[in-house]
């Protein structure tokens, strides 16, 4: 790495483990915000006072052989002015977003800016989406020219309140906007939850709604005849049926919601979230219907993979291929996810 890594949200749970992932990897992030002092004390990193909702306050900070990763959500109301700020300077981008939304503002409007600029960005180098996007890739490398719809699913076992404040505002914020997926080999908009499925995990029917991801925009870089793209989320166990069945809530509702974030601890109850095992799987099937590959992807809690995959994307930034908004396959190889970033996160491959 020739420049900086300028990283915002180290005051926020998951931002702080990402410095801490850094650090224990022996990098120096710049730990910037509105009140990052204190942290920087702690942790002996450099700080620098800025507003992650202020391009130029954001700009002053990025040159174009500079990362800047953010973990501050939700990021469809806070995380324009860094994307466009990075763009401008031709710098690398990641982020921890899960919000379909923001997901569309990186690829559709701000991704061709980024080529001309030279910028790179990839978003949802988290939990939210690495695990399928690879475990598509996986399955696709196997199913070979075949292959016409890749469905992926994300499951989450163990008891308690392991998310945050902070997941907990993004899926509000994911409830109240519209979703997508890829049908006859388009990108279309739909509702969120528009379709339920039932994958096995461990033995187990668990069902699942539809939601957008970046695996809509990934996955079929990789096998263009793709006709078929579903991401689903598992969370919720029978709950999810609810979510498939009931319509977006209204703004009164979406208002109330936002209210009840608020009383959310910042931080998960640290057994439950100690105690959480993650799986996310892909289907890969012909125009038939015939399974032809399933790949499984097992690790521990979202936020410990979330901050070990962000430490290990920004220590590995000058070694990212192209311009322009990627995903982590075209940013990184297939290989080189497996080979490194997954030992490093602890995740196994089935």
């Amino acid at each position: 790495m020739t420049g900086r890594i300028v990283l915002f949200g180290a005051t926020g749970f998951t931002g702080g483990r990402t410095a801490e992932a850094m650090l224990a990897r022996g990098l120096r992030p710049v730990l910037a915000g509105r009140n990052p002092e204190a942290l920087g004390a702690r942790l002996g990193c450099e700080t620098a006072r800025a507003d992650v909702t202020d391009m130029a306050s954001v700009a002053a900070l990025v040159g174009p052989s500079d990362v800047l990763v953010s973990t501050v959500g939700p990021f469809a109301e806070l995380g324009g002015a860094a994307l466009a700020a990075v763009v401008a300077a031709g710098a690398t981008y990641l982020d921890s977003t899960g919000e379909g939304p923001f997901l569309r503002e990186v690829f559709e409007l701000q991704g061709p800016a980024a080529q001309r600029s030279g910028a790179r960005l990839i978003p949802a180098f988290g939990y939210d989406f690495v695990p399928g996007v690879l475990a598509g890739a996986l399955a696709l490398r196997e199913a070979g020219e075949r292959a016409a719809r890749v469905d992926v699913g994300y499951f989450l076992t163990g008891g308690g309140r392991w998310f945050s404040r902070g997941t907990a505002e993004s899926a509000v914020t994911v409830a109240s906007s519209p979703a997508f997926a890829v049908a006859d080999g388009a990108l279309v908009t739909e509702p969120g939850g528009r379709r339920l499925r039932t994958y096995l995990v461990d033995g187990v029917p668990r069902p699942a709604f539809s939601i957008g991801a970046l695996e809509h925009f990934a996955l079929p870089r990789l096998a263009p005849g793709l006709r078929t793209v579903d991401v689903h989320l598992g969370w919720f166990g029978r709950a999810s049926t609810a979510v498939h069945r009931l319509p977006p809530p209204p703004g009164i509702a979406l208002r109330g919601l936002r209210r009840l974030t608020t009383r959310i601890p910042r931080e998960p109850d640290p057994a439950a979230a100690a105690a959480a095992r993650s799986e996310t799987v892909a289907e890969v099937f012909d125009a038939g219907g015939t399974l032809l590959a399933r790949t499984r992807l097992r690790f521990g809690d979202p936020y410990s993979l979330t901050a070990a995959l962000l430490a290990w994307g920004a220590a590995h930034a000058s070694e990212i291929e192209g311009v322009g908004a990627l995903d982590p396959v075209s940013a990184f190889g297939v290989d080189a996810l497996v080979d490194s970033a997954c030992a490093d996160a602890g995740i196994t491959i089935e």
